[in-house]
């Protein structure tokens, strides 16, 4: 008995989310296409140029805008934010730094306190406990 091993594959947008890219601004043979572990690997270890600009310039998924301007996605939502931005969006944001995003970056900067406080104490719960 031989064990025939299938390629596993996945959709174009859980390939596009796993490459940090907007899955609508991907070409169109990536889009209609499905993408095998091993196509996704090569794409991570040497990216063409077209996903190069992409990272680059965007635009970028919601997630990643979130990341670059330093807040969380549900603060994106909360400043109007619900549309994919390139990286110039991005900058003129930050230049402009309105109000909603120094108060989500406030925010943001509490809950990662928080998460540090957190991982502190049950660290010292780990120490007492040997």
């Amino acid at each position: 008995m031989t064990s025939h091993q299938t390629t596993q594959t996945m959709k174009p947008a859980t390939a596009a989310k796993k490459l940090g890219v907007y899955l609508e601004a991907t070409p169109a043979e990536f889009q209609e296409g499905v993408v095998s572990r091993a196509e996704l690997s090569a794409l991570q270890a040497d990216p063409p140029q077209w996903l190069q600009e992409l990272r680059r310039n965007g635009p970028h998924p919601r997630p990643v805008v979130a990341a670059k301007l330093g807040i969380s996605i549900s603060g994106l939502s909360r400043g109007g934010i619900t549309e994919a931005l390139t990286t110039e969006q991005i900058e003129a944001l930050k230049a402009e730094s309105p109000e909603w995003l120094q108060k989500e970056r406030a925010t943001q900067a509490e809950v990662r306190k928080e998460a540090v406080r957190i991982k502190e104490k049950n660290a010292e719960r780990g120490d007492q406990s040997r």
